[in-house]
């Protein structure tokens, strides 16, 4: 199983960046897949998550409203799309699945990808 985010990059104040999560091995709608983010010096902090079925979506209050996830089931992927950008949003971005989560806390997902720099600078 690899998760692959990718999508990162360099971003002014109030921009936006679409982050992919790619999976191989794995049929991501069998999965809640979740973002999660970690600035350095801070603790992880789970961003967003999609449950199985999509019965759930979950945002941090630090994204919500500017933040929106979504799958496409046909291309295996799921997208964090972002708005609004803001300096405090600068952190490396994971994605991960689970079989059963329902939030985005990281102690319940078993898969996680390799992590894509987002850089909020102006």
């Amino acid at each position: 199983v690899q998760l692959q985010a990718s999508g990162g990059g360099l971003v002014q104040p109030g921009g936006s960046l679409t982050l992919t999560c790619a999976a191989s091995g794995l049929t991501m709608d069998h999965y809640a897949i979740g973002w999660f983010r970690q600035a350095p010096g801070k603790e992880p902090e789970g961003v967003s998550c999609i449950t199985i079925d999509d019965g759930m979506i979950f945002y941090a209050d630090s994204v919500k409203g500017r933040f929106t996830i979504s799958r496409d089931n046909a291309k295996n992927t799921v997208y964090l799309q972002m708005n609004s950008l803001k300096i405090e949003d600068t952190a490396v971005y994971y994605c991960a699945a689970s079989p059963a989560a329902v939030g985005a806390t990281s102690r319940w997902y078993d898969y996680w990808g390799q992590g894509t720099q987002v850089t909020v600078s102006s």
